[in-house]
């Protein structure tokens, strides 16, 4: 089973200075949609292909628009040794909602 965090939770983080990945596995015509600042952006369909790009001892946090797709990837992160995975419930769309409002919501 793969963890799970609230938005809230992830801000309370990102706010304390935790260091933490946020993961955004949507597709680039989502991403110019609306985005979080600093996300790292790799679409879902490459992540096998980068995960050289992470970290595996890192704290990820994976997104996409709802959080289903970023469950997947975060059970394929966590079955290739990622120690620190986590699924944002509810993806970017929460985020908005329940954190930042200003983060466009489509």
């Amino acid at each position: 089973m793969i963890a799970e965090v609230s938005g809230r939770q992830v801000k309370q983080q990102l706010d304390s200075g935790r260091p933490v990945v946020l993961l955004d596995v949507r597709e680039p015509e989502e991403l110019r949609l609306a985005r979080l600042p600093g996300a790292l952006h790799i679409p879902m369909g490459e992540v096998a292909g980068r995960l050289h790009e992470l970290d595996p001892d890192a704290e990820i946090v994976v997104f996409c628009h709802h959080g289903m797709r970023s469950a997947s990837v975060a059970q394929f992160l966590a079955q290739r040794d990622f120690a620190h995975v986590a699924n944002l419930v509810g993806g970017i769309d929460a985020w908005s909602v329940l954190v930042d409002p200003s983060v466009p919501r489509y």
